[in-house]
């Protein structure tokens, strides 16, 4: 059985799928539980579709109750009839580690692949990795050591699973024909996250900076990229609201669909939302601005529980502020404006993209999604 909600935990599953497959092709594994679109591609069975429930912030998951109980009662019911040999858990804590402890009361094997980002918050959870998982399969490199050193020893490091795995399927010059871009003059790309909720916080300020950096240099061209789970028309309803605000927007202003990687790797600077996307940034070298946006209520009762020095996953595997991060009161558009600007000067841009490169040699080599397959078969023999 496996379980994964919301767009990278689907990606990663289904990676994850593929792996064991080629591992054991003989072995008629079958799978099953709540899945994406890209696990069902991979022929998992789909006991809930998880694309409905990536929802994010108290007031939206209070709503949502209902949908999260009968998803969880399913997939708890069909665990047990079915006695799967093992129970893979991706990500979304929320949910799987509430699952775990069901399933685990039960006698089932529960593996846990992506490990919840408890140093980051909530580190009293542990206990619960402790007690429910039998084995948890990091992608980070500092959070062996960082269970390690609260005395929890069933963690194996796998490295990232985009390490290795992440690149443009075609060149800027490709890019910028098929956008009508001019590849000579600068771009800089927009990712406003995945969640419909992010989105309508985080793009209008991003517009409002693309419109101030235009007034001041027309040349640069923007392209506003449309995350999976998202449409065209939700980000064009927005961009179209935003020009009956006093600033005009941008003369080259595109929006792309399932372009997100090459979109990146043409850009000279980029802002995204806070995520994997950053991760994908920094793999591709492209310099970024790590932005977010809460709602006033999420951000004052969630977010004063954080308990790290960074945001953005590049910059917490780097340790250091190796991309500027404004979050919340200090994201608006002027400071976005500013701090791209900067991005866009030759030598910071240089500077940048040295330093990402440093970053991305800590996240291995590739080969994330094998090595975690064999440690799953390897605790299923």
């Amino acid at each position: 059985m496996i379980v994964a909600g919301e767009a990278s935990g689907d990606a990663h599953a289904a990676a994850l799928v593929d792996a064991l497959r080629r591992a054991e092709p003989d072995s008629g594994l079958e799978l099953f539980g709540g899945t994406g679109p890209l696990m069902r591609a991979a022929g998992v069975e789909s006991v809930v579709n998880t694309d409905d429930l990536s929802i994010l912030g108290l007031v939206e998951i209070s709503s949502a109750l209902p949908k999260f109980w009968r998803a969880f009662q399913l997939l708890k019911r069909a665990a047990v009839e079915r006695r799967p040999a093992a129970v893979i858990l991706v990500d979304w804590p929320d949910f799987n580690l509430k699952l775990a402890r069901a399933l685990h009361r039960r006698g089932l094997k529960i593996i846990y692949y992506i490990s919840p980002q408890l140093w980051a918050w909530r580190g009293y959870r542990a206990r619960s990795i402790e007690r429910n998982v039998d084995l948890l399969l990091s992608i980070l490199p500092f959070e062996k050591d960082w269970y390690a050193d609260r005395g929890i020893a069933q963690v194996e490091y796998v490295g990232h699973p985009l390490a290795g795995e992440v690149r443009a399927r075609y060149d800027r010059a490709e890019f910028c024909r098929q956008m009508k871009l001019d590849p000579r003059l600068p771009i800089v790309s927009l990712l406003p996250g995945s969640r419909r909720k992010e989105v309508e916080r985080i793009l209008p300020p991003m517009l409002e900076a693309a419109a101030l950096i235009s007034a001041r240099q027309p040349e640069i061209q923007f392209v506003i990229v449309v995350a999976p789970g998202r449409t065209s028309d939700e980000i064009r309803d927005i961009v179209r609201a935003q020009r009956a605000t006093p600033e005009p927007l941008p003369s080259c202003l595109h929006i792309v669909s399932e372009q997100s990687r090459e979109a990146l790797a043409a850009s000279d600077a980029a802002a995204i939302a806070s995520g994997t996307a950053t991760l994908e940034a920094a793999l591709l070298g492209t310099p970024m601005v790590v932005v977010y946006k809460e709602s006033l209520t999420n951000w004052h009762t969630l977010g004063r529980l954080i308990t790290v020095d960074h945001y953005g996953l590049v910059n917490l595997v780097a340790g250091e502020r190796v991309a500027t991060e404004l979050m919340q009161d200090d994201f608006n558009g002027e400071s976005l404006a500013n701090e791209l600007l900067l991005l866009l000067d030759k030598k910071t841009n240089g500077e940048v993209r040295a330093r990402l490169s440093e970053v991305v040699q800590q996240l291995g080599d590739g080969g994330a999604s094998e090595r975690a397959a064999e440690l799953i078969l390897a605790a299923l023999r």
